[in-house]
């Protein structure tokens, strides 16, 4: 595919559920996607509920071996990324092929500086007095250091 078919979506803002959603349907369809911001983004919803409910994913364990997981990821470009992936229809291969197509980054990478970003109005979330967490908190929540805040 060529550079043409390259989308780079800025997720400053935006709610996650709704910016997966349409990267999801934009590489289904066969265009090449680029996430940038990842940490900005938005989970609606009460901050220790949406916490809460994160902790209680990862402590699921079984009486045999409870040292297996699930192990979710704690850095806010790959938990951006599980969540588009979750909005695929993974298991099959057009999923797959997909998902392939899909790179998420913190912050913006230095070959994407210059492009044109995508900024979805009606993903925007635009009443910042209601509830809500960056992805960025979230991750910080869970126990994700960042070396660049450290």
């Amino acid at each position: 595919m060529s550079d043409d078919s390259v989308i780079v979506y800025d997720a400053k803002n935006m709610v996650a559920g709704r910016l997966a959603s349409k990267v999801a349907k934009a590489a289904l369809l066969g265009r090449n996607v680029v996430v940038v911001n990842a940490e900005k983004a938005i989970i609606t919803g009460d901050r220790d509920t949406v916490v809460q409910a994160y902790k209680e994913k990862s402590n699921i364990r079984t009486s045999y071996n409870p040292q297996r997981g699930p192990f979710h990821n704690r850095r806010p470009d790959k938990m951006l990324r599980r969540i588009i992936r979750g909005m695929l229809p993974y298991p099959k291969p057009r999923g797959k092929k997909a998902f392939k197509r899909i790179q998420v980054y913190m912050g913006i990478p230095y070959e994407y500086e210059e492009e044109e970003k995508v900024i979805l109005e009606g993903s925007k979330y635009r009443s910042l007095t209601m509830k809500y967490i960056t992805i960025s908190d979230l991750c910080h929540e869970l126990g994700w250091r960042n070396p660049e805040v450290a």
